[in-house]
């Protein structure tokens, strides 16, 4: 999902030895969330501890903690750098930091923030201002915050769900916080009525913000935007759909709501009475709590949670392509998995996680698939065209179809796309193979995917121009003469008995199935 949880772990360091010893605390104002929910704000502790003018320590909030290296004090100036096991997707990454002291105040930033970003630093966060708290120097878990060391790492056998790519909508690229009860019945409704239903979409899945306070025994309840779970999945079960679920291995979701850290079988169980069939599992703050050798069993601790629930849940794993995840994804349980950071409604965005499948393809198949996140298409950042090479981009990397927009209002070229039975046939096809890309000749590709019956196509220009785009069949392995060659966006065959060849539109994608 998107790493909207803050996780500002600055570690400042100041003053004079002595004066810099202690537990520092920074805390944002309280921000106002959804449906007029005030939330907590941002929370940040740092503990120093000092030796002549050197000194180390921690900073960490609810979900993050990285260790202070390299700290030095130079009159009411420090200087250090933070050390992010989690740095550069999981592999690490240090961070230089300065700081002055004034009393029991103090002031700390990048060393070397962006020039020119128009927001006073990195990700647009300027300076902290951190007060003493206490001369408190040793730092210790909370133990909230503690877990059980995990056994040696045990693959685990599929669930047998998600043999073809799963197919459905999800709430946040469009309503965000804003999702409710009311929100969720009404896209079922327009599932249905608009086709979507008859096309194959499926799931209606509930992202981040749904998620309340733990009762007294430790069992998660819902916030106000949800009086009655179980009644709304018995809704979308009545109109022949499913419907998901959002949480994550952390102790706080994305949007700094209740994850299941230390909860799994409670929430597992929670989540089946109330009749629930998919679970997105986010990471976030478990960055706080887990390292990186850990990520592998946190997920497969929901998998077996939920697994034991007897209750058929797709499980699917958002940690945004970290730690060669395609490696493993399929052995902790997942039945997909998301390649890459969170998309946008843009041209640049969508092409960009594009460029980050190929060599992917080799993960993927009937019940383990390539995650490159959900459709933009209908949320008006890109044009149709550009929209239409979404659609057929995804359908040719047999990803999960997950629409992300507003299924009341679609118009009519945005559920045109959406729906269109041959290009969701090629994403759904039985054999299970994910599209690569055959050629690239400047702004122009050429991407094939095999079926069960025959191969898929893509011709796709990227560039500001329509385009000639050719390639001959038997540079493809396409060896039978003169096949049957079909355009699945005019629906209509084509004489192509040796080539195919196209005027292609800018930003355009055309796209055939050759049988």
């Amino acid at each position: 999902m998107r790493n909207l949880v803050l996780s500002f772990s600055l570690l400042a360091p100041l003053l004079g030895a002595a004066d810099l010893a202690g537990t520092w605390h920074f805390e944002a104002p309280p921000q106002q969330g959804p449906n007029g929910q005030t939330r907590p704000g941002r929370q940040a502790n740092y503990v120093f501890k000092v030796e002549g003018n050197r000194f180390t320590g921690v900073s960490f909030n609810a979900t993050s903690h990285q260790d202070v290296i390299d700290g030095a004090i130079e009159g009411d100036t420090i200087t250090f750098k933070l050390k992010n096991e989690w740095g550069n997707g999981g592999k690490g990454a240090e961070t230089e930091y300065k700081g002055t002291v004034k009393g029991d105040e103090l002031t700390v930033g990048l060393a070397n923030p962006p020039q020119n970003n128009g927001r006073g630093g990195r990700g647009g966060f300027g300076p902290l201002t951190l007060k003493r708290i206490s001369n408190e120097t040793s730092y210790i878990m909370p133990p909230d915050l503690e877990h059980k060391p995990f056994g040696a790492f045990k693959p685990i056998k599929p669930n047998g769900l998600a043999l073809t790519p799963p197919m459905g909508w999800n709430s946040w690229n469009k309503f965000a916080g804003r999702v409710d009860d009311k929100a969720v019945r009404d896209i079922a409704d327009a599932m249905v009525s608009s086709g979507m239903k008859d096309a194959g979409y499926q799931y209606v899945n509930i992202d981040d913000t749904w998620e309340g306070p733990r009762d007294k025994d430790g069992n998660i309840t819902t916030n106000q935007k949800f009086p009655d779970m179980k009644a709304l999945a018995d809704y979308v079960h009545s109109k022949g759909l499913k419907i998901g679920i959002y949480s994550g291995p952390g102790p706080l979701t994305c949007a700094q709501y209740p994850a299941s850290y230390n909860h799994e079988e409670q929430d597992a169980k929670t989540w089946a009475e109330w009749g629930f069939d998919y679970l997105k599992y986010d990471w976030c703050s478990a960055s706080g709590v887990f390292h990186p050798d850990e990520m592998k069993s946190a997920y497969e601790k929901m998998a077996a949670a939920l697994r034991a629930t007897k209750r058929p849940i797709i499980f699917s794993l958002c940690q945004y392509g970290w730690l060669e995840v395609g490696e493993w994804g399929a052995s902790v349980g997942g039945n997909l998995w998301r390649t890459t950071g969170d998309i946008r409604d843009a041209w640049t965005s969508m092409l960009g996680i594009l460029d980050q499948q190929p060599g992917r393809e080799k993960f993927a198949g009937p019940g383990h698939w390539n995650d490159p996140d959900m459709l933009e298409i209908g949320n008006g950042g890109m044009t149709d065209t550009e929209y239409r090479t979404h659609m057929s981009m995804w359908c040719m990397l047999a990803a999960p179809l997950l629409a992300g927009n507003d299924l009341r209002s679609m118009s009519d070229a945005t559920k045109e796309i959406l729906t269109n039975k041959e290009a969701i046939a090629i994403n759904q096809d039985k054999k299970g193979e994910q599209g690569v890309r055959a050629n690239k000749n400047g702004d122009t590709e050429v991407w094939k995917k095999p079926l069960a019956a025959g191969t898929a196509v893509a011709l796709l220009n990227r560039g500001g121009d329509t385009a000639r785009m050719s390639v001959k069949w038997a540079d493809l392995g396409i060896t039978k003469k003169n096949p049957k060659v079909h355009d699945v966006w005019t629906h209509k065959d084509v004489e192509a008995p040796e080539q195919l060849t196209a005027q292609v539109p800018s930003h355009g994608t055309l796209v055939v199935t050759v049988r």
